[in-house]
C-alpha cells in the first residue's frame, strides 16, 4: 500500500513546500501528493488554492501572478512557493509522485514537462500519477500524452469517477474516504482500477481503509499510515 503524504507532510510543515516534502520523506512515505497551477508567466507552480491569500503574505490569483511575483511571497512566514521543476528534482527516485491538476489549463504544460522528464531526466511514466477533479483537464491530458497514468478525483460519486476513468483509460480512482465501502473497493479493483483515497488522518479510519484493501492512503500525518 502506498503511504502518501498530503501536500507533503501538511500536518507538520507548511503545505506544498520543499520543506514539507522533505519532512514527508523523513516520515517514511513511499508517495507524495501535491497540486499544480500555471502562473502568469507559464511556469507550473506547486500550490493548492486558486489565490495566494490563505497561506502567504500576499493577495491575488495564482494564474494572474508571475513566477517572480510568486517567488517574492512568503508561505507562512519562512517558506517559498516552489515550481514543479524544483519538486521533481528533489523527489527523483525517492518516491511515487501524485500530481493533482488543480488550476485550469494545466494539462498541456504538464504533459510537455512530464514528457521532458521521462525523455531527458531519467524519470519513467511509472513514477507518476496525474489526478484531477476536472473533466476537461483529464480529457486533455489523455489526448496530449496518453502515456501519463491518470487518476480521477471525486468527493461526491464513485460511480461518476468510474465512468470518467473508463472514458480516459485511467489507472486509478481517488475518492474521498467517506465514499468507500468494502464492496465498491473490491469492485473497482476487480475492474482493474487502483484506489487512492484522501484525506485520512484518524487512526480508526486508516485501519478501516486498510482492511478494505485500498492501494494507497493520502494523509496529513503520513507517519500514522
Amino acid at each position: 500500500m502506498l503511504k502518501i503524504g498530503h501536500r507533503g507532510a501538511k500536518g507538520h510543515v507548511s503545505e506544498n513546500t520543499l520543506a514539507s516534502f522533505e519532512k514527508a520523506l523523513d516520515l517514511g512515505v513511499n508517495a507524495i501528493e501535491f497540486d499544480v497551477h500555471v502562473c502568469a508567466t507559464g511556469e507550473l507552480v506547486v500550490f493548492h488554492d486558486f489565490t495566494v491569500d490563505r497561506t502567504t503574505n500576499g493577495t491575488g490569483e495564482v494564474h494572474k501572478l508571475s513566477l517572480a511575483e510568486l517567488k517574492a511571497l512568503k508561505v507562512e512566514e519562512d517558506h517559498s512557493i516552489t515550481t514543479l521543476d524544483e519538486v521533481l528534482q528533489l523527489l527523483h527516485s525517492k518516491c511515487f509522485i501524485n500530481i493533482e491538476m488543480k488550476g485550469r489549463y494545466t494539462a498541456k504544460p504538464l504533459a510537455e514537462l512530464l514528457r521532458k522528464y521521462v525523455e531527458e531526466k531519467g524519470y519513467s511514466y511509472e513514477d507518476f500519477i496525474v489526478s484531477s477533479f476536472q473533466y476537461e483537464e483529464l480529457k486533455q491530458m489523455s489526448e496530449l500524452n496518453p502515456n501519463v497514468h491518470l487518476g480521477v478525483l471525486t468527493q461526491a460519486s464513485v460511480a461518476q469517477a468510474w465512468d470518467w476513468a473508463v472514458e480516459f483509460s485511467a489507472k486509478a480512482i481517488h475518492p474521498h474516504y467517506s465514499l468507500l465501502t468494502e464492496t465498491n473497493v473490491e469492485r473497482a479493483r476487480e475492474a482493474g482500477f487502483k484506489i487512492y483515497t484522501w484525506t485520512v488522518n484518524e487512526l480508526e479510519d486508516i485501519a478501516r481503509l486498510k482492511k478494505y484493501g485500498v492501494d494507497g492512503i493520502i494523509s496529513d500525518y503520513p507517519e500514522r499510515l
